[in-house]
């Protein structure tokens, strides 16, 4: 049992690091790409590129924490 759960945890932080880094590089397009533009009505290319980078790199600084986390406790 624990070693099914210990596959699902890594499964979900690994998800995070993945999600993260999409965001990341999502906000860096839309920083270079859709500067002073509106974006589907949600404001500036810039401010909302910068909201994905910065979630993004949280993101992926979660699921690595996770991922050490649960290697090193035993769970995957």
């Amino acid at each position: 049992m624990a070693k099914k759960q210990g596959i699902g945890l890594a499964v979900v932080a690994f998800a995070f690091y993945i999600i993260g880094g999409i965001g990341t590089f999502g906000g860096l397009i839309l920083m270079g790409m859709m500067r002073g533009q509106n974006v589907m009505g949600w404001g500036d290319g810039t401010g909302i590129g910068s909201l994905f980078l910065a979630a993004g790199l949280c993101l992926s600084i979660l699921g690595v924490l996770l991922m050490r986390l649960f290697r090193n406790r035993g769970f995957a």
